[in-house]
């Protein structure tokens, strides 16, 4: 059940108005990886994708596979995080997964029609013009990573006082 809320909250907030690339997408990739199961963590950022696609339009096929493939990446990510889940690992995760993103969609070869030329020069460009998504792409992570697995934790950290209170009594 949680899958599925996590995907409609993902589509929600990529609908909803936002600064280009403040989104939750790999920050549910990510918290999928380390929290649920194999399954679950690879689809959930794509469903969420997916559906608030069908919103807002869907543009090239390459472009989206570039995309969608992107966050797979970052669901793997998630995957190898889960052994060692702490602040330190979220935190480069996070980053990573951010930088993921970034390399991956911003190499311009394969997005038509042309923006950039096919050589060194048009994918240095591409690059250099997208560091302002890049930025919010960063912060979006940060704050949605921070949002998903502090809820999550918090609420575990509640209910295992409540099972220990209750155990007590």
């Amino acid at each position: 059940m949680l899958a599925y809320f996590l995907v409609f909250i993902g589509a929600l907030l990529r609908i909803l108005p936002h600064p280009g690339n403040f989104a939750p997408i790999a920050a549910l990739a990510l918290f999928g990886g380390v929290y649920l199961n194999k399954r679950q963590a690879l689809w959930l950022p794509l469903a969420a994708m997916f559906l608030s696609d069908i919103f807002i339009g869907f543009d090239s096929l390459i472009s989206r596979a570039t995309v969608y493939g992107s966050f797979c990446a970052v669901g793997l990510l998630g995957l190898a995080m889960r052994r060692r889940k702490n602040l330190a690992t979220i935190a480069g995760g996070t980053l990573l997964a951010s930088l993921i993103f970034y390399l991956i969609t911003n190499f311009a070869y394969f997005y038509p029609p042309v923006m950039y030329g096919h050589d060194l020069n048009g994918v240095i460009s591409s690059y250099i013009n997208a560091l302002p998504f890049f930025r919010n792409t960063v912060l979006g992570d940060f704050f949605y990573v921070s949002a998903f697995f502090g809820i999550y934790e918090a609420v575990a950290l509640w209910q295992s006082r409540r099972v220990l209170k209750n155990a007590r009594a």
